[in-house]
């Protein structure tokens, strides 16, 4: 199973974020990271915010 991370900022903020918690640069898809379930809770201890779905689609 797999999360996506998003930024509501910029892609420098979620590139910034996705080096900090050590996914690499080829796990970005064009707008996105795509997390594997068993990193989930690193991204959320490191400040990632669940939301719906649907928010994320708004966000993209």
């Amino acid at each position: 199973m797999w999360s996506h991370l998003v930024s509501d900022l910029s892609y420098d903020e979620l590139h910034t974020f996705a080096e900090k918690l050590g996914v690499p640069r080829r796990a970005f898809e064009r707008d996105h990271y795509d997390i594997p379930s068993h990193r989930y809770a690193d991204a959320v201890r490191a400040g990632a915010v669940e939301v719906s779905s649907r928010e994320v689609v708004r966000l993209l």
